[in-house]
This record gives structure tokens, sequence and C-alpha cells, in this order.
């Protein structure tokens, strides 16, 4: 038996657009990439003043610079790729980046291709980059998973009522089957309906046929963003082995970001062009197999000379 309304943690209306500036929409998904930018930069820049990143402060701008493009191309493309092949025969559609969105292992390998062009071209140790980005990742996956939770994208699946904060997202498909409004607004122009819904009432009398949904989107935040961020920082700080060796906390961040979105993906609803790929399993569960190999190569991987003579330890 479904509880009552009251009971429930309702969807929080957030506007998805934080500033209008005339014909301008600046949303919060492209505040949280800025951010999280602005954020690695300061990491880095840390890094530089720990000696542990060998770059100057005015090649931390510019690395930032390559990582800003290689996002965005992998993430596009990956998307593409992955989840929507169709997008590439459709080269108009492809540079819409919002409709779809990013894939994060899309922009994973785009960052991985990009850093290794700049760590050439600057000649420094490209797993030591790697390195740096782990520890400056988890906070740009965080800020943007609270933005898909703002968005009321990448819901979860349906969750048992029992589920004290499971919710009812106004971009499900069954509140736009029962709600012309929401059915006009789409997936990205949704929440004046949504306002309009609550405040007339009509909200209250459609969310009993709106299943319960897990919000994923917070689960990656605080597992792929949270956990994963304070367990690097902490060997990082501590300089646990993975730090004291070139590629080890790379490999540790993908060990820990697989597990995390292998995990997570069993209550994310599967994209629905795909659902599915593999028995049970989700194309992002897939996926993250092999950033999981990859972190684990890097993790079983031999110290170089250069680690063993700074590190006689190890």
């Amino acid at each position: 038996m479904t509880p009552p309304l009251l009971a429930e943690i309702p969807f929080p209306a957030i506007n998805p657009v934080a500033i209008h500036i005339g014909w301008l929409q600046i949303r919060w998904y492209g505040i949280a990439y800025l951010v999280g930018f602005l954020v690695a930069g300061m990491v880095f820049d840390k890094l530089v003043r720990d000696t542990f990143l060998p770059l100057t402060k005015e090649k931390v701008s510019d690395f930032i610079g390559w990582l800003v493009v290689s996002v965005i191309l992998g993430g596009r493309l990956g998307y593409a790729l992955f989840y929507e092949p169709a997008l590439l025969t459709h080269p108009a559609e492809l540079v819409k980046i919002w409709q779809g969105g990013l894939s994060f292992h899309g922009g994973l390998i785009g960052v991985a291709v990009g850093s290794w062009l700049f760590a050439r071209r600057e000649h420094v140790p490209w797993l030591r980059l790697g390195d740096a980005m782990a520890l400056a990742i988890p906070f740009g996956i965080f800020l943007v998973r609270c933005a898909n939770f703002i968005n009321g994208e990448l819901f979860g699946r349906i969750a048992p009522a029992s589920l004290p904060w499971a919710m009812r997202f106004p971009t499900d498909p069954a509140a736009r089957a029962l709600s012309p409004e929401l059915a006009r607004a789409g997936g990205l122009d949704w929440h004046q309906a949504y306002v309009q819904l609550k405040a007339s009432g009509r909200w209250s009398q459609i969310a009993a046929h709106i299943p319960l949904r897990h919000p994923s989107q917070l689960y990656e935040a605080l597992l792929e963003g949270v956990v994963t961020g304070v367990i690097l920082w902490v060997i990082y700080l501590r300089r646990g082995k993975p730090a004291r060796v070139t590629g080890g906390l790379a490999g540790a961040f993908l060990l820990l970001y697989a597990a995390a979105r292998f995990l997570v993906e069993f209550a994310r609803e599967p994209d629905p062009q795909l659902g599915t790929v593999l028995g049970p399993f989700t194309m992002g569960q897939i996926l993250s197999v092999g950033v999981a190999l990859g972190g684990l190569w890097l993790a079983l991987r031999r110290p170089s000379a250069v680690d063993a003579a700074e590190n006689p330890g190890l």
C-alpha cells in the first residue's frame, strides 16, 4: 500500500535554470561543470605547491583548458557511441549537447587522450597527471550529479513504497502521460509546469499514479563523488603507497569509481533507448568493468625505477 503523500520527501521544485539574462539561460548543470573545473585548478595548484605535480602555475591553466575540451569532445562522442549511435551520422544533432548530454565514460576516455597529448607536449609523466586528476575529479562528479538531480534526469528505478527517501519525479514518463503540461514542456522546461501543478493541487491528484523512484543521482554524488574523494585524499595526505607510486592514485580512482557506478546502476533506470544490454547489466556497468580493468592494471604494475629511488620502502 502506498503511504500518504505527506510522508514522502517531495521532489524539490528547484529551477534547473539558475540565471536568466534575456534569452540566455544559464543552467545549474553548466555551472556545476564550471565550478568543477575551477576546483580542479585549485587542486592542481595545491599539488604543484606540494611538488607532487611537476607543472608551473601557468601550465596548470593550460592543462585545465585541455581538460575542458577533452571532457566535452570525449563526453559527447562517448554518449553517441555508447548510448545513441544514430547521432554519429547526424553531426547537426551531435553538437546539441543539451539533448542527451555527456557520457562520463566517454569523457574519461577524452581526458585520458587529452592528458596524454598534453604530457607529451610538456614532457611530464602522464600517469602523474592521472594521479592529480584522480584527486580533482571527485569534486566535479559530486557537483554534476547534484545538477542531474536538479534537472530531474537520470532518475532511478522504481523503489519500494517503504523507502523513506524515494521520490516521484515530474520528468517521469508516467507524469508526462498524466499531465499534458509536463508532456509539452519536455525534458528541459518542465519546471514551470511542475510548480503550477503543485500550486493548483493537481500534482497531488496524479501523484499516486506516478511511481516512487530511487534518487540515484544522489547515490552517485555520494559514492562516486564524496566517498571516492575522501578515500583518495586520505591516501594522499597520509602518503599511502598508491600516492607514492606514479599512477597509483589514478588506479585507485578508476577502481573506486567503477565499483560505485556498477553498484548504483542497479538502482538507476536504464537508458530507455538501450535498456539492459547484457542480461541484467546496463551499458554503464559494462563500461565500468573496462574502467575497473584499467584501474587494476595500474594498481598491479611494478613501481618504476624513479618511484623506487624516491620511496625506498616500495
